[in-house]
């Protein structure tokens, strides 16, 4: 068991194997890593727990440098553990590297349809019951699809709960996968024309890059290949709350004047490169649309819902947006099936990709009934301009939730938990004592 010191924190490492398929628990087993964090000199306190899940999917925890961020205010009180959900971080990784060799696509896709919100709900209980025994129960932190997975907690193992806080991860629970796409174009479109109005000279940059790369595509410094649609993606970031100004400092820097003229500056295709490559988080990219496969709502499958739903919103069309004057407009929280073709860290995986898409029944998530008759606390932050969930989905969810209460706020962007260095999971306690 390694024990690491840094400023203010001592860390312990925890791994332990579970069952690929839940369902069979003695089949074949995965590993799971989670990061035990506590404040330095309270290592032998009896510290109530709190489990952290990061958004995503396919996001590993964060790692601490020390006590920072909302870890600064979390122990105070808690001993937390930091998860890496199965398949990322220290947790037996899924990726181009390791997935060949469960052999051919088809056995690539069987294997990761058990890396959604229900088996790392089920992971968590076996890291549960080996730290707390079978009685223990611990505060549960859900950030973004970390909060999808809450919901799913609060359906499968309430019992495991002694309470629960989400920060922007309300998910619609009867929300189709073209339903969530159809109503985030809208939202990414706002998002847009704030930076617009911010940063109007952006208007002709952006578009001075569009038309290069439409002509053009251009190489990343990883070998993946910048087209105007990949381009478009460098929208993610409008949903954090410093994402514009990063976007407005990149396109600065777009271009320089090389031996044939001008040419789009490696300082901004290495920061390209840096937004849009998934070699870090492949699962996120793999598994994006499948967070909103249930049976009971999409009994056909998702289906590369993001792309087909595209095509109602035609504003988003590059073309049609340089034969005009206005705007292109760059998408958002959206998964393609070209990125696949693009992307070298995802290229050996489009085959699986595309099975994932096609698959049909997946399992139910939540269980309304159960939600129904919620008995744990729950309170959960949602921020009324939030680009990634959509804010009406969120309020109807909580309104589903018996107990759930809400904040609503527009204080803070997506990253609010990260970004308020603990002021947004402060209020979060707060209100699920019953102080607020």
């Amino acid at each position: 068991m390694t024990v690491i010191r840094q400023p203010g924190v001592v860390s312990t490492d925890h791994v332990l194997q579970v069952p690929l398929d839940h369902a069979a628990p003695t089949g074949e087993q995965i590993e799971i890593y989670a990061r035990e964090v506590v404040a330095a000199g309270r290592e032998g306190d009896d510290l109530p727990w709190l489990l952290f899940l990061q958004g995503g999917p396919g996001h590993k925890a964060g790692r601490p440098l020390g006590r920072d961020g909302w870890l600064v205010r979390a122990l105070d009180d808690y001993r937390v553990l930091l998860l890496d959900q199965r398949g990322t971080g220290r947790s037996t990784p899924a990726n181009r590297q390791t997935l060949p060799l469960r052999g051919g696509p088809q056995e690539q896709a069987r294997y990761l349809a058990h890396f959604r919100a229900d088996a790392i709900v089920r992971d968590a209980e076996a890291v549960r019951r080996r730290l707390l025994g079978d009685e223990g129960r611990w505060t549960l932190l859900g950030q973004s699809f970390g909060g999808f997975c809450t919901l799913s907690y609060l359906s499968l193992a309430p019992e495991g709960l002694r309470e629960a806080l989400v920060t922007g991860g309300l998910a619609g629970l009867g929300s189709s996968a073209d339903a969530v796409y159809r109503a985030a174009y809208p939202r990414v479109a706002r998002k847009n024309h704030g930076h617009y109005a911010r940063y109007p000279q952006d208007v002709a940059a952006v578009r001075r890059i569009a038309e290069h790369l439409r002509s053009a595509p251009a190489r990343l410094p990883d070998g993946g290949v910048l087209t105007a649609e990949a381009f478009q993606h460098l929208g993610m970031l409008l949903g954090t709350g410093t994402g514009s100004h990063t976007l407005h400092y990149l396109l600065e820097e777009a271009w320089v004047t090389g031996v044939t003229g001008p040419e789009l500056s490696d300082t901004f295709l290495a920061g390209a490169q840096a937004q849009l490559s998934f070699a870090g988080n492949p699962l996120y990219a793999v598994l994006h649309e499948s967070i909103y496969g249930q049976r009971s709502v999409d009994p056909s499958g998702t289906r590369w819902a993001a792309q087909r739903v595209r095509a109602e919103f035609p504003e988003f069309d590059v073309d049609r947006a340089l034969a005009g004057d206005g705007p292109v407009l760059f998408t958002g929280e959206m998964i393609y099936p070209w990125m696949f073709d693009t992307d070298p860290a995802l290229r050996p995986l489009k085959e699986a990709a595309d099975l994932l898409a096609e698959r049909e029944g997946w399992p139910d998530l939540y269980d309304p009934a159960r939600l129904a008759a919620n008995e744990v606390p729950v309170t959960a932050a949602v921020y009324h301009d939030d680009m990634y969930v959509d804010t009406a989905d969120s309020l109807e969810t909580a309104r589903t939730v018996r107990g759930l209460r809400t904040w609503v706020t527009n204080e803070w962007e997506h990253d609010g938990l990260r970004a308020s260095g603990g002021q947004v999971l402060d209020r979060l306690i707060r209100m699920a004592r019953g102080e607020l």
